[in-house]
């Protein structure tokens, strides 16, 4: 009598010689995520001056042996003279947190303790991967601050300075998202694209819209399509929904809800 074991291990391996996603996903080479994950919190570490002085080019030269096993030593060496500009980028997202939210005490409480600046400064390093050709190393980078933070931004998108994500959970930005400086989003904001019938035939196309500068866009808004532009200093109000272009300095409502107020003898509970 055939055990159960082996009669399943048969189909298993019978399966694998199959011409499926999963087979194929096999023969492809896909980065170890636990040293993906150990090189991001390196160059967090630096980038957020979490490493003594004394140490960064001891741990620049770790670094650079760790990322050149994933990406190759030529892109290693690009990717680490970019962690200076990286750094600026993190600390305009960092005085962004502060300047804006009332409710941060400090610097150092809000690089310690906001989303938003562990998935800003995880996108940063994560977009100079994909930039040089890695999309999946950069991938798994931000589903590892996705999954810590709620916050998903695609690694693919076009951020500008300063930057800030209040609360941050449920946010979506997409891969072709353009945004440009000094943008404010809120908790549960979609920045994405239309269901597409062509599929992956829309790849490398514009997806996702665009944010120019200085806009704000409060609670659970979404907008969708590769050709709206959100017009610079515009404000785009909670659970909106935007589909087409609006100019600069344009208040995107929607309009309120109508209340029925009924009297306690009227209805039952």
């Amino acid at each position: 009598m055939t055990s159960p074991s082996r009669t399943v291990s048969e189909a298993l391996s019978r399966a694998r010689n199959q011409e499926d996603a999963i087979s194929r996903a096999r023969r492809q080479r896909c980065p170890d995520r636990r040293w993906v994950i150990e090189v991001l919190e390196r160059l967090r570490a630096m980038v957020l001056d979490q490493t003594p002085t004394e140490k960064l080019e001891s741990d620049l030269e770790v670094a650079h042996g760790l990322i050149a096993g994933l990406v190759g030593a030529e892109a290693a060496v690009r990717l680490l003279e970019r962690l200076p500009a990286i750094r600026k980028a993190v600390a305009t997202d960092v005085e962004a947190a502060y300047a804006r939210d009332p409710s941060a005490n400090a610097y150092a409480e809000v690089i310690a303790a906001y989303p938003s600046v562990e998935a800003m400064s995880t996108y940063r390093i994560a977009h100079e991967f994909y930039r040089l050709g890695h999309p999946v190393t950069s991938r798994i980078m931000s589903e590892y601050a996705h999954g810590n933070t709620g916050i998903d931004i695609h690694p693919g998108a076009r951020i500008g300075s300063h930057c800030f994500i209040d609360h941050g959970t449920g946010v979506v930005i997409g891969e072709t998202t353009i945004i440009g400086d000094r943008v404010k989003i809120y908790h549960g904001v979609t920045l994405g694209a239309f269901s597409n019938k062509a599929g992956r035939l829309d790849k490398d196309k514009k997806r996702h819209p665009t944010i120019e500068d200085d806009v704000t866009i409060y609670p659970n808004a979404t907008v969708l399509g590769g050709e709206t532009v959100v017009g610079r200093g515009s404000v785009v109000a909670g659970n909106a929904w935007l589909t087409e272009s609006v100019d600069p300095f344009t208040r995107v409502l929607i309009e309120p809800p109508r209340l029925q107020v009924q009297a306690p003898d009227s209805y039952e509970i």
